[in-house]
């Protein structure tokens, strides 16, 4: 594969991902599996009291580098993102990917880094599972706020 997939900043964020653990009691929790490599990302999270933001995040993986960096740059800037912010993050980041669109801009700037991606559609899945998670999460948490 191309030297420009797995450049330094790629191998760097997948090295250093930030809040792994588990919340006490997370408000949102998911865990997402790749059926292309096997890569698993889980987040929990905490949302703010009015639904809108994201208070806290806890994440675990077991994904390859691209996976991996993805969840690094999610993890690093989640908190105080608007719920809007991921949807958009992970929105823009599959059109860059799959229809040649502009990365996301930011706090989720740095997944500019994965463009080189576009390139290869077998990437794309594992490239996108921590975003995918992040929305399932903010789903599970927003869905037990209606049901309670």
């Amino acid at each position: 594969m191309s030297g420009d997939l797995y450049h330094n900043r790629v191998l760097e964020l997948a090295a250093d991902i930030p809040n792994i653990g588990e919340l006490h009691a997370p408000d949102g929790k998911a865990h997402k599996v790749s059926r292309v490599c096997g890569s698993e990302i889980w987040i929990e999270l905490d949302l703010s009291d009015d639904g809108e933001m994201i208070a806290g995040i806890a994440v675990k993986s077991k994904a390859c580098a691209l996976g991996a960096a993805t969840l690094s740059v999610l993890s690093e800037h989640a908190v105080g993102a608007s719920v809007e912010e991921v949807y958009e993050a992970r929105d823009k980041m599959r059109a860059m990917l799959k229809e040649g669109g502009p990365p996301p801009e930011g706090r989720f700037w740095e997944l500019r880094h994965l463009e080189g991606v576009r390139d290869y559609p077998q990437r794309h899945m594992s490239t996108l599972l921590a975003l995918d998670a992040a929305v399932a999460a903010i789903e599970d948490a927003l869905a037990k706020r209606e049901a309670a």
